[in-house]
C-alpha cells in the first residue's frame, strides 16, 4: 500500500513538473495579411469570446471593402468610377467614401491647401501613382495645363453625393485611405470587446491598452535614411494613432536630379526643401495620415506654424548641414513618451 501511494505521489509530481515545464508566457494574437499594395498586422490580447479565425476573416472583409471603394488602382472601384464620370450631375457615393472625402477637405483647409486629394493628375504626370515613371520630365506648360483641373474647391460634397465642378476632376484618397482603414479595423475590434490592440497597415498605426505582459505598446520611429533601417526614437503614445511621411524612399532620379513623390499643389512641382520626415500622433489614424503628408509637403517652417496653431502632436526631422535635426511641437511633448535606448 505504501509503495502504491509513493508511486501515485511521484506520478502527480511528474505531471505537475511537465505542466510547469510546458507552460509558456502568454502572447498576443497576431493576424496579418496583404492589402492596398502593402501588408497589415493586427495584434491583440486573446479574449475567450473572440474567435481569432472569424476576426481574421472580418478584418480581410473590411480591407477588401475599403479597396473596392477607394482604390485608384482598381478601375472598377467606387472612386475610379467617380473619376471616370464626366458630368456635373451629383454622383452617389457610399457613406465611407464621403466620410474620407469630407475629412480630406477639412485637412486641406487646416493645412492651407498643402493636402489636396485632387492633385492625382499632376502626380501621374510626374510618374508616380498608377502610371509609370516618365521618360522625360514634364514641361512647365504641361504642368500648368494639368493644374487647371486640380483643386478641392472643385469638389462639392453633401451627405450622399459628390459633384465635380470640373468634369476632369480626379480624386486620389491614398494620402488618407490607409489611415482610414486602420481606424475601420479598430472599430471592428472594439465591437468584439477588444480594448488592447495594435493595428498597422503599411506603417500607419493605432494602439490602445497594453500587451499581455502589461507593458505599453512601443513604436519605433526610423531615421530618414534611404538604404538602411536605423532607429531615431522609440516612443509610447498611449491610446492613439500615428503616421509618418517622408520622401527618402519613394523618389527617382533623372539626369542626376532627385524627384520626390510628394507634389506641391501650389506649383505642381516635387517638394525640394530640407524637411525629410514628419510624424503625427492623433486620436484618428486617418487624420494623422493626412496631416503627415500635408505637413511634409508644406515644409518645416509652415509645418511648425500649423502644428502649434492647431495644437497638433508633431515630430519633424530636417536635414541641416549634413545632420538630422529634430523639432517637436508642444502637444507632442505632452502626449508622447520617449523611451531611452540602451
Amino acid at each position: 500500500m505504501l509503495l502504491r501511494k509513493l508511486i501515485i505521489t511521484l506520478l502527480i509530481f511528474s505531471i505537475i513538473g511537465v505542466l510547469i515545464f510546458n507552460k509558456r508566457d502568454p502572447v498576443e494574437t497576431h493576424l496579418q495579411g496583404s492589402t492596398m499594395g502593402t501588408t497589415y498586422n493586427v495584434k491583440y490580447s486573446p479574449i475567450d469570446t473572440v474567435d481569432d479565425a472569424v476576426m481574421h476573416r472580418r478584418i480581410d472583409d473590411i480591407l477588401i471593402r475599403v479597396n473596392r471603394l477607394m482604390s485608384t488602382y482598381d478601375p472598377d472601384s467606387e472612386l475610379s468610377r467617380f473619376n471616370q464620370f464626366r458630368s456635373a450631375v451629383p454622383f452617389e457615393l457610399s457613406p465611407q467614401t464621403l466620410f474620407v472625402m469630407h475629412e480630406a477637405q477639412r485637412l486641406s483647409a487646416l493645412t492651407q491647401g498643402a493636402l489636396d486629394v485632387t492633385i492625382g493628375p499632376v502626380v501621374n504626370l510626374w510618374g508616380f501613382g498608377p502610371t509609370k515613371q516618365p521618360e522625360v520630365i514634364p514641361t512647365q506648360a504641361q504642368i500648368q495645363q494639368v493644374l487647371q483641373q486640380v483643386g478641392v474647391d472643385k469638389l462639392v460634397l453633401d451627405n450622399t453625393t459628390a459633384i465635380k465642378l470640373n468634369p476632369d476632376l480626379y480624386v486620389d484618397l491614398s494620402p488618407i485611405a490607409k489611415g482610414y482603414a486602420v481606424d475601420a479595423v479598430v472599430e471592428a475590434l472594439l465591437a468584439q470587446g477588444v480594448t488592447s490592440y495594435l493595428v498597422e497597415i503599411g506603417g500607419e498605426m493605432r494602439v490602445a491598452g497594453t500587451k499581455v505582459d502589461g507593458q505599453r505598446w512601443r513604436i519605433a520611429i526610423e531615421k530618414p535614411v534611404t538604404n538602411e533601417r536605423i532607429l531615431q526614437r522609440i516612443i509610447e503614445i498611449g491610446d492613439k494613432g500615428i503616421a509618418t511621411s517622408g520622401d527618402y524612399r519613394n523618389y527617382y532620379e533623372l539626369d542626376g536630379v532627385r524627384y520626390s513623390h510628394l507634389i506641391d499643389p501650389l506649383n505642381g512641382m516635387p517638394v525640394a526643401h530640407n524637411l525629410v520626415s514628419v510624424t503625427v500622433v492623433h486620436s484618428s489614424t486617418m487624420t494623422a495620415d493626412g496631416l503627415a503628408t500635408a505637413l511634409m509637403i508644406a515644409g518645416a517652417d509652415e509645418a511648425k506654424a500649423i502644428a502649434e496653431y492647431n495644437q497638433l502632436a508633431v515630430l519633424l526631422i530636417t536635414m541641416q548641414n549634413g545632420e538630422y535635426v529634430e523639432w517637436v511641437s508642444s502637444q507632442f511633448d505632452q502626449w508622447v513618451t520617449t523611451i531611452k535606448q540602451d
